[in-house]
């Protein structure tokens, strides 16, 4: 028969946590064990690609090789365009801006209907009869009272805002 031994309850506890301690121990050492192996297992995976990468680069290729050129009409070719073909062009004939076309002249006054005016706030829009685009007027701008649905000619300024008509006159 095996011996039995009798144990306090002071005792039991003392075991108890010894027990809790050492499990948490060893608990807490595999998990270092397994992430430390996680971290191998990364590098050389990492190691892998790198080698892989270096094995189906194209390193060692002439420029000429790597070259890619634009055509006329803007597609990605691997053949050098024609030198015959080259033009000439003038720097002044480089236009970096709106254009303006020498001969043409804009009509600075423009006509357009008054679609909202509120006299007592001074603001409205003219929406114009060529672009039909709104344009703010104020009512610093009127050289006679305006009221909505009028016929107007107008001519227009541009502001940080937009455009704002100015010398707004009624037709």
């Amino acid at each position: 028969m095996p011996k039995r031994y009798v144990i306090s309850p002071a005792q039991q506890y003392s075991i108890n946590e010894i027990l809790t301690n050492t499990i948490y121990r060893m608990h807490g050492t595999f998990s270092k064990r397994e992430k430390e192996k996680k971290k191998q297992q990364k590098r050389k995976e990492k190691e892998g690609r790198k080698a892989e990468r270096k094995a189906n680069s194209k390193s060692g290729q002439s420029l000429e090789e790597m070259m890619a050129y634009v055509d006329e009409n803007g597609n990605i070719s691997s053949t050098p365009p024609d030198p015959n073909r080259k033009s000439v062009i003038k720097r002044e004939d480089i236009v970096l801006g709106s254009r303006n076309i020498p001969g043409e002249t804009v009509n600075p006054i423009r006509k357009g209907r008054v679609t909202y005016f509120n006299l007592a706030k001074g603001y409205g829009f003219i929406k114009d009869l060529n672009t039909q685009e709104s344009i703010f007027v104020h009512a610093n701008a009127l050289t006679v009272v305006i009221k909505e649905s009028d016929m107007v000619s107008f001519e227009t300024e541009s502001t940080v805002r937009g455009l704002n008509a100015a010398q707004v006159k009624k037709l």
